[in-house]
């Protein structure tokens, strides 16, 4: 998802923690729900940490957790109970604290008393903000020490911090409380059989004056703004019913979870993007953002179209070694704080991914089916082909046809694919593949860029480059299936190294050439076989790495883990070549891990056999909620049920393939871009009210853009 090499993978948050995510905010905790200075945890803005320690005692005592439960990915609630002095089990004393996070956090804290006396208390909450850099905290490295200033009013405490020429800070206000300069008191008599109640706020401050606004406790009776901000998002987007309570629920978490990542553009904040994921990742990824738009488009087009348009804005226009920005290229990611020096590639923007800018082209591809206006979708037209010339120059430097990928830098990212850890690409004795890398999945999404923007330019009257792209895409795939190919495997390399050499191991990147239609039909059977084989199917899912591979770890990060959206579009392209039962198995499997996550599957788990253990193995530092994990129930699902559109066509295409286990499926509200429609499905069989008119149903699969380039030929040539 989010790169690393040797030296700057995050480390774990802790058991227990509580991860909170609205926007670019988001909240680490304990289980009780404090926040424990010296641990990865904090309330972030902005990718700035501006509560480093939030420590509740009553008595002196620290709360003993009794539970904790995210109600919206925004809010959570903790329960905990005070311990006795007298050593007793018991305690009078419960704790709740309801916790939203949005521009900072809010924060409602309870104690009720269930004994018969009154109980006086003496609750502290003691104050710490480091205001460090999401980079340093993630990678325990906090070296800058800010000038401090700390100001107690009458219930509040402000902290003014300054480095530099940067400014922040922090208001926080309590009702009641007495505010010193760490911390806040309140000295409390609560009756018996009562409760005493208080509310807290914690805001960040813009250039360290005044504080930010609005962000506080609503009136009795209204909605937050975090609130007001989902039940916008759910009015707009489909409502569903499934007669598998499970499934449903896992459908309805994703929804949830798909919400709350939709991060603005700062500079048009009607223009709503996908962040990559919670706790380090709440910020624009051109790979991550672009799947997860693409992955989504049944729930909601605009996503698609506010990822690509910001990234468009970014697209690189020279070049740069440090940031690794070429003319053409889509970033990698963007941050937001002040520690740029710790950032990739030392800067706000990093460029140093090799897939994101062929999928850009992709993706606008897909979203310009969605029925968007005709203008909207020209103005990114230019873009695509800026994209297209890096393909043909900077993305194949040695002219052979491939896109590969070489680090410019000694800090940016040493793999450039989706596997970008620094040990991610490797032969099957184990041994690092050097580069220039070219990854099979890569030239996948460079042969779907090509058939993408072929078909947009017939789709205009563009001839020429159309055939021009038809003819690229076409060499690219006879060029691809002699060179990758392993006849004496069975299966393809996941790359070629710097020699040319195929990088032989067993890895999951094969499966993405199927969905894109990049594989030979006479080696797919191979392919499906070899992907669903013991080495690779744990039970849970394909790994990333097959067991009988040298580098092959349950364990790690990409040599042998389970990630959710790798499956997914693996299953997707199953289906294209026909292996249904392949692909129900694959997600049936995923659907079933979400089961023991609460219905939502994060960024990978351990890559175990399903045999060994009872429950999909955590992967410690997995992002939770992450885009591609959170849009993977959705396509797995609206891939099985065969639904697309293609608008500007006139048309909606179902060819449902449901396993019976999932019962009937009954979705209302979903979006064409024409109006919303009403599907129902069961098993096989399916329905569609509510069609606008102009707009007609088709039995079967959409045609993939391959074949609507083939019969656009065929018509010229008449």
């Amino acid at each position: 998802m989010a790169g690393w090499n040797a030296d700057t993978a995050a480390g774990p948050l802790g058991a227990g923690t509580v991860t909170l995510v609205e926007g670019t905010s988001f909240c680490i905790s304990q289980a009780n729900g404090n926040i424990q200075p010296g641990l990865p945890q904090g309330v972030f803005f902005e990718d700035t940490r501006i509560l480093s320690g939030w420590d509740l005692t009553i008595d002196g005592q620290p709360v003993e957790p009794l539970a904790a439960e995210t109600k919206e990915p925004y809010r959570a609630v903790f329960a905990g109970r005070v311990p006795r002095a007298d050593g007793y089990a018991d305690t009078p004393l419960i704790v709740e604290r309801q916790r939203e996070v949005g521009a900072g956090i809010l924060e409602q804290l309870t104690i009720r008393n269930y004994s018969l006396k009154p109980v006086a208390c003496d609750i502290r909450i003691s104050v710490e903000a480091d205001f460090a850099d999401l980079f340093e905290v993630k990678e325990a490295r906090i070296h800058r020490q800010w000038d401090e200033t700390r100001e107690p009013g009458d219930g509040s405490l402000t902290i003014r911090a300054s480095w530099q020429d940067f400014s922040r800070g922090v208001l926080i206000t309590a009702e009641g409380a007495n505010a010193t300069v760490g911390t806040l008191t309140f000295d409390v008599v609560i009756p018996a059989q009562g409760q005493w109640t208080t509310r807290l706020s914690a805001v960040p401050m813009v250039n360290g004056k005044s504080p930010l606004a609005p962000f506080a406790h609503p009136a009795p009776g209204e909605l937050s703004a975090s609130d007001r901000r989902r039940q916008e998002w759910v009015s707009r987007i489909p409502v569903l019913q499934l007669s598998n309570r499970s499934i449903e629920r896992t459908l309805r978490r994703s929804y949830d979870d798909l919400g709350a990542l939709r991060i603005e553009d700062p500079a048009h904040p009607k223009r709503i993007m996908v962040a990559a994921g919670a706790p380090w990742f709440m910020t624009l990824f051109g790979r991550d953002s672009l799947l997860a738009s693409e992955m989504a488009l049944p729930v909601d087009p605009s996503l698609a179209l506010g990822t690509l348009q910001t990234l468009a804005e970014r697209q690189g226009k020279v070049v740069d070694p440090a940031s690794e920005e070429e003319p053409g290229k889509i970033l990698h990611e963007v941050r937001l704080g002040v520690s740029s020096g710790l950032a990739l590639g030392g800067k706000s923007a990093y460029y140093g991914s090799v897939d994101a800018t062929p999928l850009f082209v992709m993706a606008l591809g897909s979203a310009s089916r969605w029925g968007f206006a005709r203008e909207t979708i020209a103005a990114l037209l230019p873009h695509a082909d800026r994209a297209l010339e890096w393909i043909y120059t900077y993305g194949d430097k040695d002219g052979d046809g491939f896109v590969e990928y070489q680090r410019l830098n000694d800090q940016g990212l040493i793999n450039q694919g989706w596997k970008d850890s620094w040990d991610g690409i490797n032969f099957a004795d184990g041994t690092l593949a050097e580069p220039p890398i070219a990854l099979c999945e890569v030239q996948a999404y460079v042969h779907g860029a090509y058939m993408a923007r072929a078909w947009m330019a017939y789709d205009a009257g563009d001839v020429d480059l159309a055939a021009e792209l038809r003819d690229r895409a076409s060499q690219l795939k006879r060029r691809f299936n002699e060179q990758f190919w392993l006849p004496d495997k069975g299966y393809y390399a996941v790359a070629l190294d710097k020699d040319k050499r195929p990088v032989d191991s067993c890895a999951s990147n094969m499966g993405h050439c199927l969905w894109f239609g990049l594989i030979d039909e006479d080696k797919a059977p191979q392919v499906a076989e070899r992907l669903m084989s013991p080495q690779m199917f744990s039970g849970w899912g394909v790994r990333t790495l097959a067991s009988d591979m040298g580098a092959y770890n349950p364990a790690s990060y990409h040599n042998g883990s389970v990630w959710p959206h790798d499956n997914a579009l693996i299953a997707a392209g199953l289906l294209r070549y026909g292996f249904v039962a392949e692909a129900q198995r694959i997600a049936t499997a995923l659907l079933d891990a979400a089961e023991y996550s609460g219905g939502r599957l994060p960024e990978l788990f351990c890559g175990f056999n399903r045999t060994q253990f009872t429950a999909p193995v955590p992967y410690p530092t997995a992002c939770s909620p992450q885009a591609w994990a959170a849009t993977t129930p959705i396509f797995l699902v609206t891939s099985l049920m065969g639904y697309d559109a293609h608008i500007s066509l006139g048309s909606i295409w179902i060819d449902p393939a449901l396993p019976e286990s999932y019962g009937n499926l009954h979705i209302a509200n979903a979006p064409t871009g024409a109006g919303p429609i009403t599907i129902d499905v069961a098993a096989t069989t399916a329905s569609i009210q509510n069609l606008p008119e102009g707009l007609a149903l088709h039995r079967g699969h959409r045609p993939w853009i391959t074949e609507l380039v083939a019969k656009a030929k065929l018509r010229q040539e008449e």
